[in-house]
């Protein structure tokens, strides 16, 4: 999916003018929030974390702790976790997820059911690096029953792959659910959470001939809570992780249940990685612009100005491309 991020690194880069810039937006009375965001969503992470270093160096301060200083509310959250190295961000986000009041399984499902065998892996390593712990651990003691069995099961080594599929798994999916009453939540499990996203597909194919209802459908009709969202998550995601992501904005800002956090979250987390096909699924799915309608939920929510703009900078993408929200 590489390069099909909407935020890009600057071909005219020099991290040593930027910490100056930035460091005069927080010079003196009031903060210059436009030109923060401006020049912090017209670099890549990369490039922020040689700013972040070439801060230091010329000011002897900790960039993101000035920052956090002079900025409040939604809009300190996004451009904290736009100086965050992505798989930093990553591991803070579950940390928080599982050590914070309660379980925030929304963050759980949505990081371990989109990221890849790979990523996956880095990001475990990292979460043991960071926090000295161990990240399957602390994950199953946060968590319970069905929902717990297959956070484990994404994060160990997924994705066997098969050049066919074996009928085996689709007779037992349709054994599972919807040939017989009750349900077996084991089989669902272990044969979604164990499979690549490319055999995934194959077998949804030939589950929706046998069975006559998409997986999606019989995962809704035949499981429920925390399990229900996970494998609907896992099964989307093998269909499509763009549309998977574009979803998940269109109800983080639909209905009384609006939600900025998660919002915020997707926008950071794939401004560099496929924000360019989330925004083409998104007028697909939903007959709407992303664009139009993040400038109207964030003008609904009264936000700062400054997070308005760095919305829509962040979702501006190639220039001559604008026509298309």
């Amino acid at each position: 999916m590489a390069g099909r991020g909407s935020v890009r690194a600057s071909g005219n880069f020099n991290a040593n003018q930027d910490a100056e810039t930035l460091y005069k937006a927080m010079k003196g009375l009031g903060t210059d929030e436009d030109s923060i965001i401006k020049l912090l969503t017209s670099r890549s992470n990369s490039q922020r974390q040689q700013i972040k270093a070439a801060y230091k160096t010329l000011h002897g301060k900790d960039l993101v702790g000035d920052l956090q200083g002079e900025l409040g509310g939604k809009f300190e959250t996004l451009v904290v976790a736009l100086m965050t190295p992505p798989i930093l961000y990553d591991v803070t986000l579950l940390r928080n997820a599982i050590k914070g009041a309660g379980t925030d399984e929304k963050v759980l499902i949505e990081i371990l059911s989109s990221r890849t065998a790979q990523q996956v892996k880095d990001i475990t390593a990292a979460y043991r690096q960071e926090f000295d712990a161990d990240l399957e651990e602390d994950v199953t003691g946060d968590t319970s029953g069905h929902f717990r069995r297959l956070l484990v099961i994404l994060l160990q080594v997924r994705g066997q792959r098969s050049r066919n599929i074996d009928l085996v798994y689709i007779d037992t999916l349709f054994s599972a659910g919807e040939k017989n009453y009750g349900t077996d939540e084991d089989q669902f499990i272990t044969i979604l959470g164990n499979r690549s996203a490319e055999h995934l597909r194959r077998v949804f194919a030939a589950y929706m001939k046998l069975a006559g209802y998409e997986m999606e459908e019989s995962v809704k009709r035949e499981t429920s809570g925390g399990l229900r969202d996970l494998l609907l998550a896992v099964v989307k995601c093998a269909r499509s992780v763009p549309a998977y992501f574009a979803e998940t904005l269109y109800y983080s800002m639909s209905g009384a249940g609006t939600d900025d956090q998660t919002l915020i979250r997707v926008m950071a987390s794939r401004s560099e990685v496929d924000m360019l096909d989330i925004r083409a699924d998104y007028r697909r799915l939903f007959a709407k612009s992303l664009y139009s309608t993040i400038q109207v939920y964030t003008e609904h929510l009264s936000l700062s100005s400054s997070l308005c703009l760095c919305f829509s900078i962040q979702f501006k993408g190639f220039i001559g491309m604008e026509n298309i929200f």
